[in-house]
């Protein structure tokens, strides 16, 4: 959001507005940013509630661990988040996530959303959000298309009436075809049925022309009318599914499978156990820790990737700033705070933040709303939740993960650059075995890509009486033996050797030491030949280092035309650069060493 701009007054604490990013705005808030925000924070609660009780779902914990994971994120993010749109709660990612890493406990779930949210928050304070800047994008779209194919999938049993379906994709795939002889009927027409009214009422809002100032107020009234009934679509198929099921049981029949009774009340204000009663004594919390595994490091990473991500999504499209610091901040007491009441790791939500922004949230007050209307859902209607079909809640799943995935992105990665491919394919592979070995494979499959432009950067050599050596990017470490032994094997292998070798460094912005020692080795190598090499267009940071490492025999000129005085190279100006057009004309024949 934009800084309120106040000249006749200033924060007497300005490093406290700069943490508690409230404070930037709450001085200008007005009663119009009231009532937006009021029915913003409404209409995301209407949709929060049914998601929350389906997401519990999805990551194997009670229902009622999805509603204690949707308000306290709320609340913290109002006073700490700087992206007026964004809505924390559970999502289909973190809940596929804490299905893997909690083992269907709410213990582990969350002592899972203490220590991410402790991660999340050191990362912060440390300012390590550019970790996250290496998870490439394939990686990313492999991820959340496979959770997409995973999560459906795991609902069709719901939709099926099916029980005793196993977790892991493969095996559930096989066991869902083998029992669909034992389909309910009941289940499956009411889940197909509330997936065809979800889908209508989403391409109903997506067609929607919106309603001007100057129409009459019947057509503006119905189009708020329509718009409302589509966006809080998940709360209305939950309250229909959940009619036709208290309708069959007060009838005497129930053909439904229903949610079941759900502990009434709010959570408990407490810490999260750090040890878990078992039938064979007590998991004690080193035992946890390592029950987890990588879960420490995927869960609070992909929590604070998504969150990050829609941020910018919505900064960018409503025309303010986020600081990507500060809510990595908000994510950890988030998370830890949520710990306090039974939540499970929670993250942005795009779909709700989607709703949010649409209603025409003002401030991240809004979300205060929201938190108070899951309380009182808490508080006075969990009794009513009894009722919800299993197969309602499942085909608000499906209908929310399914535009999760992108099928297009195999196609445009095909179009734009292949090798990309590779770390989408292995990432959305692995994630139907294993989720972890899916996003951990695919960022090492990616980091040995980058390592590999490293080590083997483009060079473009020109042959003839002199031997033109072009690097097309900076020299690392990797890339020095890669360098010499392309000059050696152009300059010592030809059958007629050039005068001399010039290095031309307009494109290397940077060298480090292990490169000063392997060019130190090459200056001495080729003049044991008879041979020099000199160098070029260098850079004032890359000629400050070379200088200070007092090389044998190094010599520079700033231009082509300084060189072709001094050394006879046949003269072409820095200002011309050979990567950046290949018709331009040339003296010598060039090859391009990839």
């Amino acid at each position: 959001m934009t800084e309120p701009r106040q000249r006749g007054r200033s924060c007497p604490c300005p490093g406290v507005r700069t943490w508690v990013p409230i404070l930037r705005w709450l001085p200008r808030y007005s009663l119009a940013w009231l009532q937006l925000d009021v029915v913003a924070g409404l209409t995301v609660g209407l949709t929060v509630v049914p998601q929350a009780l389906a997401y519990a779902e999805v990551a194997g914990l009670p229902v009622q661990y999805g509603l204690y994971s949707s308000f306290m994120g709320c609340f913290v993010y109002c006073f700490l988040g700087t992206a007026k749109d964004v809505t924390l709660g559970p999502t289909a990612i973190m809940s596929l996530l804490v299905s893997s890493y909690a083992f269907h406990e709410p213990v582990y779930a969350v002592l899972l959303a203490f220590l991410s949210g402790c991660i999340q928050l050191a990362m912060g304070l440390l300012h390590l959000g550019f970790l996250l800047d290496f998870i490439s994008s394939p990686v990313i779209k492999g991820f959340t298309s496979a959770a997409s194919i995973t999560i459906s999938f795991n609902q069709v049993k719901n939709i099926l009436g099916l029980q005793g379906i196993p977790r892991q994709f493969f095996l559930q795939v096989y066991e869902t075809l083998r029992r669909i002889g034992e389909t309910r009927a009941g289940d499956a027409i009411l889940g197909l049925t509330c997936l065809a009214v979800l889908a209508g009422l989403r391409a109903m809002k997506n067609h929607l022309p919106r309603a001007a100032g100057a129409d009459p107020l019947a057509a503006r009234i119905s189009y708020l009318i329509v718009w409302s009934s589509a966006t809080g679509r998940n709360a209305l198929v939950v309250l229909f599914a959940g009619l036709v099921a208290y309708s069959f049981q007060v009838m005497g029949s129930q053909p439904l499978t229903l949610t079941g009774s759900i502990p009434q009340g709010l959570p408990a204000f407490q810490l999260p156990r750090f040890s878990m009663d078992a039938p064979n004594g007590t998991v004690p919390f080193r035992s946890m820790v390592e029950d987890m595994g990588v879960g420490l490091a995927v869960v609070p990473l992909m929590g604070l990737l998504e969150t990050i991500a829609i941020a910018k999504a919505f900064a960018s499209r409503n025309d303010y700033r986020i600081d990507p610091n500060q809510e990595l901040l908000a994510m950890g007491f988030a998370n830890i705070l949520g710990s306090f009441v039974s939540s499970y790791p929670i993250t942005g939500s795009f779909g709700r933040t989607a709703v949010n922004a649409q209603s025409g949230v003002c401030t991240p007050a809004g979300g205060l709303v929201t938190g108070a209307l899951v309380l009182l859902s808490l508080a006075y209607l969990t009794s009513l939740f009894y009722y919800i079909p299993k197969a309602a809640l499942a085909a608000v799943i499906i209908s929310a993960v399914v535009p999760m995935f992108d099928a297009g992105i195999f196609r445009t990665l095909w179009r734009v650059k292949r090798l990309d491919l590779v770390p989408l394919c292995v990432t959305f592979l692995l994630c139907f075995w294993e989720v972890q070995y899916g996003i951990v494979a695919g960022v090492l499959v990616s980091g040995i890509l980058l390592f590999y432009s490293i080590a083997r950067p483009p060079i473009k050599v020109s042959e003839g009486d002199v031997l033109l050596v072009q690097p097309g990017s900076s020299l690392h470490f990797p890339a020095i033996e890669w360098l010499r032994d392309t000059v050696c094997s152009h300059a010592l292998a030809a059958a007629s050797p050039p005068r001399s070798i010039i290095l031309d460094c307009r494109h290397i912005s940077s060298i480090d030491y292990t490169v000063v020692l392997g060019l130190a080795e090459l200056l001495q190598e080729l003049r044991k030949h008879g041979l020099s090499l000199t160098f070029c267009c260098l850079q004032d940071p890359v000629l400050k280092v070379l200088l200070s490492a007092d090389l044998e025999g190094f010599q520079h000129f700033p231009s082509w035309e300084e060189t072709e005085r001094c050394g006879g190279a046949e003269p072409r100006g820095c200002g011309a650069d050979p990567f950046a057009s290949t018709s331009e004309s040339s003296l010598l024949p060039t090859r391009l060493i990839q």
